[in-house]
């Protein structure tokens, strides 16, 4: 008989939707991936160095050049000054950073708080550690921390909360203010802070992505996680990293090397390349995918669905409390999938305990233009 350490956990809804998708020939606004392909200098790049022979594996914390790049990035970014040898590290993929980050500092019995709306792999990572999670509901309108709560929550036991800015599935950002009272409140505690930031640059309309990497003070205990796979279009290379102060860093790797050991040599290779040839790809994304989501918006503008244009990631929320509020949100997005050929999210997968009477679908928009125009077509008719 096997006993399961997660008897709770089944088939992501991310999974079920695409293979409804798949199986209905709806078009897939459900899972976070573009589908179109990353740079073509990217990828020319890949080929190259397997042809190259780097096909062996590469340092445990990454290839050197590798984090090199990605210390320049973050001091052009942010003004902020990482070490690449002792704070950056290289993962195979920013899931698998996250849970290494839990690991290295979650004991039994610790408590770790997530903010409601969460995604979805935090409370597994925490549970395997031994750890429970204690979730804090984010506002209902615009997903701001509720302070009084999250004070309220805070206990002897309390040991990590975890941060996700830009926000998924909600696109709300974290304000300056909002980390200086975070690090107000957790001054006098041992709580250390994972700060998920996958989609820091995919952020409109001219609004800065406030970094936990540009706070000193939280920095210092803090483990900040991105993806490669979000800023270049290539989700399926599953490549991200952390950077985090030298002993978390040391921490996180006595984990990580039992995990993976190391991420993608040719991948990191050809990642090191294209960031030194092309630093402007970062500066750019914003309004790239800002293009997109105001497409999108305008396109879905006739539609019986209400929203408020996110202010990042790629991913719009939609209120269809007009059109059917006889049925919960997973029915929903079913009946969208079958009935109208277009798979989205259930916002209420995000929560522990679901606000009563929310109506939300998350939509994907990192999509070429004739996918947004056909599925914003199916949505105005719904």
């Amino acid at each position: 008989m096997i006993t399961s350490k997660l008897p709770n956990v089944g088939i992501t809804i991310f999974t079920q939707m695409s293979q409804l998708a798949a199986q209905t020939g709806a078009i897939n606004l459900s899972q976070g991936f573009p589908d179109f392909d990353g740079p073509q200098a990217l990828r020319d790049a890949v080929g190259r160095h397997i042809a190259s022979g780097h096909n062996q594996y590469s340092p445990m914390t990454g290839l050197p050049a590798l984090r090199q790049q990605i210390a320049a990035k973050i001091a052009r970014s942010y003004g902020a000054n990482v070490d690449a040898d002792n704070e950056v590290t290289v993962t195979p993929g920013a899931t698998q950073a996250i849970f290494c980050a839990i690991q290295a500092v979650i004991h039994s019995g610790d408590e770790v708080i997530v903010f409601d709306p969460a995604y979805d792999s935090y409370e597994p990572s925490v549970e395997l550690a031994g750890g429970r999670c204690v979730h804090v509901q984010l506002g209902l309108k615009d997903f701001s921390i509720d302070f009084e709560k999250l004070s309220a929550a805070l206990s002897p036991r309390t040991r990590m909360i975890i941060l996700n800015t830009p926000h998924n599935p909600s696109g709300a950002l974290i304000s300056r203010a909002e980390l200086d009272q975070l690090a107000a409140l957790i001054r006098d505690r041992d709580i250390y802070v994972i700060s998920d930031e996958v989609y820091e640059h995919l952020v409109f309309d001219g609004v800065p992505h406030v970094s936990v990497l540009a706070h000193e003070e939280l920095y210092q205990r803090a483990f900040v996680v991105s993806s490669f796979g979000k800023t270049y279009h290539v989700t399926g290379w599953k490549t991200g990293y952390v950077v985090a102060p030298p002993a978390l860093t040391a921490e996180l790797r006595k984990v990580h090397q039992y995990v993976s050991f190391c991420g993608v040599t040719p991948l990191q290779y050809a990642l090191a390349d294209y960031m030194a040839e092309h630093p402007e790809h970062v500066e750019e994304l914003p309004g790239f995918y800002q293009a997109k989501r105001d497409l999108f918006c305008d396109l879905l503008a006739p539609s019986r669905f209400s929203f408020t244009r996110v202010t990042g990631t790629y991913f719009q929320l939609v209120d269809y409390s007009q059109i059917r509020p006889d049925l919960n949100d997973v029915e929903m997005a079913m009946w969208m999938t079958r009935e109208h050929g277009v798979a989205s999210i259930p916002v209420s997968v995000f929560y522990q305990h679901p606000p009563e009477g929310q109506r939300l679908v998350r939509l994907c928009f990192a999509k070429r233009e004739e996918t947004l125009r056909e599925a914003a077509a199916k949505l105005c008719v719904i």
